[in-house]
């Protein structure tokens, strides 16, 4: 299981139980109502919206805050004129780092961003520097708990998956986009717990990272999560069980 997914595990358990889970509300649901502008109101005919229901229930996101945020995408009420841009950049240890924002003003998220990368010791890239690192894949998480890898493993590869990775907490299936809602019910229906599924960017190649990189990396992912513009932050570092458990 990749460093980054380790760290998107924790964030997400935490987010579920602090002050952080009103901040992780209004970003999901901004990328509902973005999804739905961009591709119509029916999560049957668009991938991506089905992906951002999804990520809010998971999150526990109330079924009509849902609605109202469908609504403001398909113009049935009023909402902001939000676009994606994506910044390129490299943080401590040369770990890639590429960085999605939902926004209604360019300037202030490229400053916020660019801000958070320099405090934190890294630095912006241009664009494409290194977005080609990454590929989209689909990313199926389970309770290590519920099933053996190796079960895990012939469920999703009969049903389309790439690969599979195990920690002690959770194992990680790696999809190609369009096979994460096969593989997902596969697993459900044969009483595999799903913790969580995404469409995501997964690193081609990983940076192994020491603890006090690591710290530094971590603490950077995290002050751009903070920034309201931001939605998803991709990187390509690996951290050890034991060094994450650590600066955790």
């Amino acid at each position: 299981m990749s460093g980054h997914s380790k760290w998107s595990t924790i964030k997400r358990k935490k987010a579920a139980n602090d002050s952080a889970r009103a901040k992780v509300w209004s970003k999901l649901l901004r990328f509902v109502e973005v999804a739905a502008r961009e591709g119509g109101g029916d999560p049957d005919a668009n991938p991506t919206l089905a992906t951002a229901i999804q990520k809010a229930k998971q999150a526990s996101v109330p079924n009509e805050n849902i609605d109202r945020a469908l609504k403001r995408g398909t113009g049935a009420l009023q909402g902001e004129a939000y676009e994606e841009v994506a910044y390129e950049g490299y943080g401590p240890g040369g770990v890639a780092i590429y960085v999605r924002c939902l926004t209604n003003n360019r300037n202030r998220s490229s400053q916020d961003v660019r801000s958070a990368f320099n405090s934190a010791g890294g630095k912006l890239a241009e664009p494409g520097a290194v977005a080609w690192m990454f590929e989209p894949k689909g990313v199926v998480i389970v309770a290590a708990a519920s099933a053996s890898e190796e079960d895990v493993f012939l469920v999703a590869a009969e049903a389309g998956a790439e690969d599979v990775r195990g920690s002690d907490e959770s194992i990680e299936v790696v999809t190609p986009t369009h096979e994460m809602k096969p593989v997902r019910d596969a697993l459900s229906a044969a009483g595999i717990a799903v913790e969580s599924s995404d469409l995501t960017m997964v690193p081609k190649t990983t940076v192994a990272l020491e603890e006090s990189d690591a710290k530094k990396v971590l603490g950077l992912i995290d002050a751009l999560d903070e920034l309201d513009d931001v939605s998803e932050v991709f990187a390509n570092f690996d951290i050890s069980d034991e060094i994450m458990a650590t600066v955790a």
